[in-house]
């Protein structure tokens, strides 16, 4: 603040609005404090990141040459590790920590066939459909719901130190450099999600309903071991990060997968556990990513700590009134993401991309509380000038 006097009857005030770092950026939305712009979350994790092939086309569209390289070196998860160029052309705020699967597991996919199955540490079974793009199709435990079948399972190994073995010095270098914020993502290490994919989703569900016991022991011992590896991946990251990422997707397009009070008697108390076990690891805020319609989970989100939502799934049932999650949440919660994969960003013009950024920062942007990212990942069908819109926007609209 200036203060200016001269050929004025008074002195009169002149403010000058200096730009903030990335990181101190995202660190007053952490705090429900209003920013200078609203930040960007674009690549640093899979939920916020762009796929392989709608990379290619923008970095095409962009003039820019570099050797593909895969979020977690994971090929078939089909994300890409974005260049730091790309990630500045983009006006990224946040910079991603990642895990890696055991070094055995890479070696043994490494040395398979071309195109046969990738099998991760749990054992589950990945298939390619269309070229580069891969499904989960081995599903271990799909043929049972007795609990000794999960005693005598072969469940992955999460002290192997070479989960980890680069983290401190990938966490640390961010933080020395102190440019931006820190997002922290473990991959496989989502309860629910690991019993999805180890059962089938529509098996888990029936058991949930049939064999509850079966199917809360078995969210349960995943847990156990998320909570194993988290645990050796926050030590690695020691102070240095500023959000920890978990999640489990609980909605559909226009409902829950499970009824409230299913997910209150048998999910709620394991969520509960894992985020007091992170909170107690880390002075972290917690970015949980769960896809759908949950707005009648918010309140349990609240509850459980959770400090930042993701993807905020615009296109589905009450996630659509972001005027009512901004009043009835915006208090606790941060919102990320809400810029629809559905029809906008795939179909839309860079136009109607424009207007969305706009409507969305103008309903959760209010005040600070807000940071723009895609609905989930950047699927291919996502041309380079709707992602070069959608960030240019915030250019234009975002700034306080």
């Amino acid at each position: 603040m200036i203060i200016c006097g001269g050929g004025y009857t008074r002195p009169h005030v002149v403010y000058i609005y200096m730009s903030l770092t990335s990181r101190e950026r995202v660190l007053a939305v952490l705090n429900h404090e209003t920013p200078d712009r609203v930040p960007i979350v674009l690549g640093p994790s899979n939920a916020t990141g762009i796929s392989m092939p709608a990379y290619r086309n923008l970095k095409k569209h962009l003039g820019f040459e570099a050797p593909e390289k895969y979020l977690y070196d994971w090929e078939e998860l089909g994300t890409a590790l974005v260049d730091e160029p790309i990630l500045e052309r983009l006006h990224s705020d946040v910079r991603g920590v990642h895990d890696r699967e055991p070094l055995h597991i890479r070696e043994m996919n490494a040395r398979r066939e071309p195109g046969s199955t990738y099998f991760n540490s749990w054992g589950v079974g990945s298939v390619e459909g269309d070229p580069g793009t891969w499904f989960p199709f081995v599903h271990p435990l799909a043929e049972t719901h007795s609990i000794a079948d999960l005693e005598s399972y072969p469940w992955p190994d999460m002290n192997d130190p070479t989960r980890v073995a680069h983290v401190r010095a990938e966490a640390g270098k961010l933080r020395q450099d102190n440019q931006y914020a820190i997002l922290a993502t473990p991959w496989l290490a989502f309860p629910l999600e690991r019993a999805y994919a180890m059962q089938r989703m529509d098996r888990f569900f029936l058991n949930l309903g049939r064999h509850p016991d079966f199917a809360v022991a078995m969210v349960t011992k995943i847990a156990e071991l998320c909570k194993t590896l988290m645990g050796h991946f926050l030590r690695e990251c020691g102070d240095n990060i500023d959000m920890i990422k978990i999640g489990d997707d609980l909605g559909m397009q226009t409902s829950l997968m499970l009824s409230p009070k299913m997910y209150r008697k048998l999910i709620k108390p394991i969520h509960a556990d894992y985020i007091a076990f992170i909170k107690s690891h880390t002075k972290a805020k917690v970015f949980f990513h769960t896809d759908g319609d949950v707005f009648d989970l918010l309140p349990d989100f609240v509850e459980m700590g959770v400090d930042i939502l993701n993807p905020i799934q615009t296109s589905a049932g009450k996630m659509s009134n972001l005027d009512e999650l901004k009043k009835q949440f915006g208090k606790n919660l941060v919102f990320c993401g809400a810029i629809d994969t559905h029809r906008i960003l795939p179909f839309g013009t860079p136009d109607e991309v424009r207007a969305e950024v706009k409507r969305i920062i103008e309903s959760l942007g209010k005040d600070g509380g807000y940071m723009l990212a895609s609905v989930h990942t950047i699927m291919p069908d996502v041309p380079p000038e709707n992602i070069l819109a959608m960030v240019d926007a915030v250019e234009e609209f975002g700034w306080y």
